[in-house]
């Protein structure tokens, strides 16, 4: 069968129609999800790279898995373990005789990291130095071994699983590694209906057929297409007071943020709420980002970039609580204002 193909005359049109393609073809494989599932894509257009977190059999993996078929890209999944090395996930120079001269020389061996979707299973199962080898190529998309820097495969996209309730035997990501994730997104639990759905598809024989849609120039050319939604001033602004509240020493933080936050959201926020933005607009047909999906993006961007303080863990505050506040104390831009009282 002929896999679908968008149409291509509107760059802007072709992403919000892939965009509708693959959450088609993902839902036949996943049950619910749904708000995961627009995250995880909305990261891909926009060359980010995301922290799924969630307990085990929640179907991360299999996600992951799905949509690399569904965009013929290279896939490569990684098991994170306490004994992986560096040289297990970059690649490593091994001793070969050249047949031509008869000399030996050192080849580079390239690792599971040479893949355009890496699935970093338990990144935190591994140890630091393990974790700061993956996390540099995802910063700099290359790799260097032997002296010499060897670039990866575009587009590049990272997908690191975590299991939040068990952590002994754990190295936690530190704070400068998690700022390299664009969202930090929390896998819940189905509903009932879902879980029976569950139940049905995965204990009968029949299995679905997954018709890939894009593929990686293709992907690369949207991800131009994303960075070239536009974006009023207000909307700046709007993101800029949103990360800056995050800050206790910030004097426009609202009054609860030196109680429950230590320290706040570094400037690769800002960046990121206007990339999802961006991605949130053109998945909605929209060709301009406004501050309500500055607002929807606010979770998994700020949730692993905020931390809390003594006082907020004793109290069970999380994240998530510390961030609705925010979006209640943060005051909308007068533009934005006065436009939602002219059309109540």
């Amino acid at each position: 069968m002929t896999p679908p193909t968008p149409p291509a005359a509107d760059p802007a049109r072709e992403l919000t129609e892939s965009f509708r393609l693959l959450a088609e073809q993902i839902a036949r494989v996943i049950v619910g999800q749904n708000e995961v599932v627009e995250q995880l894509l909305m990261a891909l257009f926009s060359r980010g790279h995301v922290l799924l977190v969630g307990v085990p059999g929640l179907a991360k993996t299999l996600l992951v898995s799905t949509v690399s078929k569904l965009l013929r890209l290279s896939f490569k999944r990684v098991q994170f373990t306490p004994d992986l090395m560096p040289a297990d996930i970059t690649g490593t120079d091994i001793l070969q005789d050249d047949p031509e001269t008869g000399r030996r020389r050192f080849v580079f061996l390239p690792g599971p990291v040479f893949a355009h979707m890496v699935l970093a299973d338990e990144i935190n199962r591994t140890p630091p130095k393990t974790q700061a080898a993956l996390l540099e190529a995802m910063q700099e998309h290359h790799v260097t071994a032997g002296g010499s820097a060897y670039p990866l495969p575009e587009p590049f996209f990272v997908l690191a699983t975590q299991n939040p309730i068990e952590q002994e035997g754990t190295y936690p990501l530190p704070e400068a590694q998690l700022d390299r994730f664009m969202f930090n997104v929390v896998v819940g639990y189905p509903n009932r209906d879902e879980e029976i759905e569950i139940m049905k598809r995965t204990t009968s024989s029949g299995r679905a057929e997954l018709e890939p849609i894009l593929d990686g120039e293709r992907i690369l050319r949207l991800q131009e297409v994303v960075r070239q939604v536009v974006v009023a001033e207000h909307v700046f602004s709007y993101a800029a007071d949103l990360v800056r509240a995050t800050r206790p020493r910030e004097p426009a933080a609202p009054k609860f943020i030196p109680e429950l936050v230590s320290w706040g959201a570094g400037p690769r926020a800002c960046q990121y709420l206007i990339l999802g933005g961006k991605a949130r607009a053109l998945l909605r047909g929209r060709l301009h980002v406004t501050t309500e999906d500055v607002r929807a993006v606010a979770a998994p961007v700020l949730r692993h970039r905020l931390v809390t303080t003594f006082h907020a863990d004793a109290e069970g505050v999380t994240t998530d609580d510390i961030i609705a506040k925010l979006l209640q104390a943060v005051p909308l831009p007068q533009e934005e204002a006065a436009a939602r009282v002219k059309w109540a």
